[in-house]
This record gives structure tokens, sequence and C-alpha cells, in this order.
């Protein structure tokens, strides 16, 4: 009886530890995304006013402009929502290096160099956001990737499309 009680007793330790480490992972699965959403933001921001700076495209000036716009809004949701995590305040090392080769360039070069990491950028964001939203356990970070989802995705396609314009050849300003 001793024995079997003992068993019980370390049984019910190891399933409250499992289930201490599986929601510890999950809290730091949920500071991950948000630091990523963070640095995501703050880099469309960054790269956002380069872009401002250096494109004489209308269509790219606009683009630019509704990232500035967008991703400061969003950031500033993601500073009240994420708890307990410190979000970036600068340019991570492959952001900042994004940063520098685009400024290097300028005239259809900057343009089609900014709209493809646009592109690019956006696809692997709207896949964490999809993630999040579907399988994040924070509620508010869970919420905030499934409302801001449809924004992310927009400024997916329309990347794409400006972009595709730029490859293709197209000089419309």
């Amino acid at each position: 009886m001793k024995i079997s009680l003992a068993i019980l007793m370390v049984m019910a330790l190891a399933t409250v530890s499992g289930a201490q480490q599986s929601s510890s992972r999950a809290a730091s699965g949920d500071s991950a995304f948000a630091m990523k959403a963070g640095q995501a933001n703050l880099a469309e921001v960054e790269l956002g006013k380069l872009a401002l700076q250096k494109t004489m495209r209308d269509d790219v000036k606009k683009f630019a402009q509704m990232m500035v716009d967008d991703h400061s809004k969003a950031l500033d949701e993601l500073k009240g929502i994420a708890k307990n995590v410190t979000l970036p305040s600068e340019l991570d090392a492959e952001h900042k290096k994004l940063a520098d080769r685009l400024s290097k360039l300028s005239g259809a070069s900057f343009d089609r160099e900014y709209m493809q990491a646009m592109a690019d950028g956006h696809r692997k964001v709207a896949a964490e956001f999809r993630k999040e939203s579907q399988s994040g356990t924070d509620p508010d970070l869970k919420a905030w990737a499934a409302k801001t989802l449809p924004t992310v995705e927009a400024h997916l396609k329309q990347a794409e499309t400006i972009n595709k314009g730029l490859h293709s050849g197209s000089t419309t300003h």
C-alpha cells in the first residue's frame, strides 16, 4: 500500500511537472511570436521610411507609406498586449543587412529589391500570424494575430502585384 501510494505521488508530481513544462513551452511560443511580430513591424516601418526617401514611383511610395502607417499602429497595439515581453527597439542583424543593402540602391533596382523583400517578408509573417491565430495560447496575442492577419495578407497581395509589375518591365508611375 505504501509503495502504491508513493508511486501515485511520483506520477502526480510528474504529471504536474509535465503540465508546467508544456505550459512554459506554450508561453515561450507566444513570447517568440511577439518578438518576431515586433521585429517584423519595426522592420516594415524602417524600410518603409527608407523607401519613401528613395523611390520615385507613386505605387511604391504609396505602399511604403502604408507600411509606415499600418505597421506603426500594429507595433503600438502589440506593445499593449505583449505580456512580460520586451519588444525589440532596433532592427536585428538580418533586417539591418537588408536596410544597408537597400540604402545603396537607387531607381528601378531599389524598387525591385524593396518590393521583392516586402513580398518575401509578408509571406513569412503571414505564416507566423496564421499559426499564432490558430494555435497560440495567450488569448490576447491569439486574438491580435487573428485580427491583424487580414491586413498582413492584404499587404502581401499588394506587394506581389507591385513586384510583378516591376519585374515585367511595367513603367507605370
